[in-house]
């Protein structure tokens, strides 16, 4: 940016935001100047590639290949994850591992294969490496999976960071998913997606890219079977896809493809074959198990920018339950700060929190607070002295500690990647947990920083702890967030240690799973701002992230009544269900939308209470194994083409099949079935899949299907557990899990399985005990014995 674009551009704010908009200005210009001294130029550059094999190495699980110009470590652990890291990358130092990656597989070998080639041979997968650097990852029968071509690097001439790229073919008939979260569909289109996590600066649709959580795992799916691929590389970079094209018959079919480009970083990467289940078990096992939120979390939260005054939060309270609307939680944006300082409490308008906090707990209800990442830059400022005293905050390549703007106005900026920052960050929840709150919400945290005429963040060329290893915002800037998290799940563990920490967040990477969840950042208000919000849920489930959840009723703007009505519907079925909107906007109470939306969002409301048993046993389940609540409907049959693209429905777990309606004016709507019978849960109307079929969707609801056979935990009338069983098919058998509600420490309860069955004219329920089937301990009700 030059003299003129400057005077253009206050020219361009106008008085009436002139202030703030010099301000905006001047930062950019300071991140430029500091970018323009604190980065080498790359100059000229010289291009690399492997070229043919000299030598190996045997090692443990399968060896280094040694190529002319490089080397290839090659690994497959005991999970049957694949690892591969050239020039000389090893699996850690990593952010996505949880601890030390996993021991090699002493069954698996480096042998030699034809052409001059060599394989690593497991019980789950084949690797095979070409002479001169492809990577083939096959089937155990042979199948290829994923074919890496040769990679091909770019070196500064005068030294430095290379950046590379991979390119990838798969099936022709492979679909790709994944990518964090992405607001297009949980089906990725032909196109070139950047990983670069980023606030867009105003609530997105489907389309816009980058987003807040960015991560370079895919999932593929194809005929052949599903396998997961992650580039360990935190560094900025793109993928560019594009699906393949089968030849009907002909054999000549086009192969998908996918070109990752990074700008630095290690090129390492971890492949997963399997089904759907195993391959995020395996991730869960690599990247960590999914943290568990405690009960109350799973229930309705609302939350508004703009609540203003503990007098609002009681009167939205009170109408909650005047209306007989359950609530579980009330989230505290930044406008219940001091001066939108992040650590403290506007003593005007909220002058007793605590006593606020103690009376909504007294009524079932939590209260939530947002936790900015940024620090207002003002000696005084109690968080801004103990930071400098720790020497906490981000510095640039001439050790001047690193200023941006955000709400509070001239800010700086943690550096969560330095185990004593998180530390000092970890112990100032001690002051929200005095003021009464439950659970945190961490936002701006990708980081962001309003600059003009460029991305909202940190300089590149600011400097990072990166765990002593030290680097700059290029390596940084995509596990800042997750950093973040962990300061504040583990400061609570040690603040609380006898309850589980509530976190979630709105930017993160590979492995946030391991300190809480996330929700969807600020969704345009809109029909097509109701359908991106399932895709980033799905999304983000197939990356590991099985809590998550949107903005109901979106960020921005007035929805209308339909609208608002069954975007509030798909979030009674999601793992996150929270109502928010901007100051701006408008509210987003069920009964600002009249008596009828009133009455429907009663119903939604009820059902998600008495699914809470079902929801904390899906959360059991995915810490468990890593298995996403919300799963797309080819999870069980990913052979199922149709299933494979069907975006617009979504199994529940493995009982529960919900099917939103994602368009205005409708009242019957098709969907796409797995396998076996399906029951209308409401009117108890049996159907038969795989295929289409037409359900019934009146405004009153949106269709749920239970798997027959299915075993579903509920709240029954009298508060306690309940098992809701649909009979099986005649001839078929059935079953489910229940985890009973432990509480909200650390216990973790058996799972219990129960399986049901045809025996003569009744439908017999039991529970696995270690001598044999038992009565369940809980009221068993059976459902669709009259589609028999």
């Amino acid at each position: 940016m030059d003299g003129r674009d400057l005077v253009r551009s206050v020219k361009a704010i106008g008085s009436a935001g002139a202030v703030q908009g010099l301000r905006t200005v001047r930062a950019a210009w300071r991140r430029r100047r500091s970018d323009a001294t604190g980065l080498v130029a790359r100059g000229a550059e010289r291009a690399r590639v492997p070229g043919p094999v000299r030598d190996v190495e045997p090692g443990p699980g399968g060896g280094v290949v040694r190529f002319d110009r490089t080397e290839l470590r090659i690994t497959v652990d005991v999970n049957g994850a694949v690892f591969w890291g050239w020039d000389g990358a090893v699996q850690e130092p990593s952010y996505a591992l949880a601890g030390r990656c996993p021991e090699p597989d002493p069954r698996a070998e480096l042998e030699p294969d034809k052409d001059g080639g060599w394989r690593v041979v497991a019980e789950r997968v084949t690797v095979v490496v070409s002479r001169h650097g492809a990577v083939e990852v096959c089937t155990p029968g042979g199948v290829m999976l994923r074919r890496d071509l040769p990679p091909r690097w770019w070196e500064p001439v005068g030294g430095g960071e290379a950046r590379w790229t991979q390119r990838s073919e798969v099936a022709a008939d492979a679909r790709f998913f994944g990518l964090g979260g992405r607001s297009a569909g949980p089906r990725l289109r032909d196109g070139t997606y950047r990983l670069w996590n980023t606030d867009p600066g105003h609530a997105f649709e489907p389309g816009d890219d980058p987003l807040y959580i960015t991560m370079p795992v895919q999932m593929v799916v194809a005929d052949a079977g599903t396998h997961l691929v992650f580039h360990d590389s935190t560094w900025d970079g793109t993928v560019t896809l594009r699906g393949g094209e089968e030849g009907a018959g002909s054999g000549h079919d086009r192969a998908g493809a996918s070109e990752l480009r990074m700008s630095g970083g290690p090129l390492r990467c971890w492949v997963i074959v399997g089904t759907p289940a195993r391959v995020l078990h395996a991730w869960a096992a690599l990247t960590g198990a999914p943290a568990l939120p405690p009960a109350w979390a799973l229930g309705h939260q609302h939350a508004r920018w703009g609540f203003g005054s503990e007098q609002e939060v009681r009167r939205v309270v009170a109408g909650y339950r005047e209306h007989g609307l359950p609530l579980d939680a009330i989230h505290l944006d930044i406008d219940h700060y001091d001066g939108h300082r992040v650590f403290t409490v506007d003593a005007e308008h909220f002058p007793k929190l605590p006593d606020l906090a103690e009376e909504l707990r007294g009524q079932g209800i939590r209260l939530v607070s947002i936790v900015d990442a940024a620090v207002k830059a003002e000696p005084g400022n109690a968080v801004y002295d103990s930071g400098t005293a720790e020497d906490a905050f981000v510095r640039d390549a001439a050790g001047r500690v690193v200023d941006g703007l955000v709400w509070a106005g001239e800010s700086v900026f943690p550096d969560f990647t330095r185990a004593r920052t998180r530390a000092w960050w970890g112990g100032l929840y001690e002051e929200r947990l005095a003021q009464g709150f439950a659970g945190f919400w961490h936002d701006m945290n990708e980081p962001t920083s309003f600059v003009a005429f460029g991305e909202n963040t940190l300089p590149r060329s600011a400097r990072h702890d990166l765990e002593g290893r030290g680097g700059d915002h290029r390596q940084a800037h995509n596990v800042y967030a997750l950093c973040m998290a962990r300061a504040g799940y583990e400061g609570l563990r040690e603040l609380v240690p006898q309850e589980r920490p509530f976190v979630f967040s709105r930017s993160g990477w590979a492995g946030m799973q391991r300190y809480g969840g996330a929700w969807s950042g600020d969704v345009a208000t809109g029909w097509p701002g109701l359908r991106a919000s399932l895709s980033l849920v799905l999304g983000l489930g197939l990356c590991g992230v099985p809590y998550s959840g949107p903005d109901v009723g979106g960020f921005d703007g007035s929805p209308s009544a339909e609208l608002f009505l069954r975007w509030f519907q798909l979030g009674a079925y999601l793992p996150l269900f929270r109502t928010h909107a901007s100051m701006r906007a408008g509210r987003r109470e069920p009964w600002e939308f009249g008596d009828e939306v009133v009455e429907h969002a009663r119903v939604a409301l009820i059902e998600r209470r008495r699914l809470l048993p079902y929801f904390m046993t899906l959360a059991h389940w995915a810490r468990r194994t890593g298995a996403p609540y919300v799963r797309p409907v080819w999870w069980g049959a990913p052979e199922n083409r149709a299933l494979r693209d069907c975006e617009d429905a979504f199994l529940l777990g493995g009982c529960l099949l919900v099917a939103p309606v994602l368009d205005p004016g409708v009242d019957r709507r098709t969907v796409q079935l797995p396998r076996g019978r399906w029951y209308d849960t409401v009117t108890g109307k049996a159907y038969q899949g795989p295929g289409q079929v037409v359900v019934d969707a009146p405004l009153s609801r949106i269709p749920v299907l239970a798997r027959a056979g299915a075993v579903v935990p509920v709240r029954g009338a009298d508060g306690g557990l309940e098992l809701e069983v649909w009979a099986p098919a005649r001839g078929r058998t059935g079953g489910g899990l229940v985890v009973p509600d432990a509480g909200d420490g650390w216990d973790e309860p058996e799972v219990e399985r129960y399986t049901t069955r045809w025996e003569g004219r009744r439908v017999v329920v039991e529970r696995d005990g270690d001598g044999g089937p038992v009565e369940p301990a809980y009221p068993v009700r059976v459902r669709g014995l009259d589609q028999d």
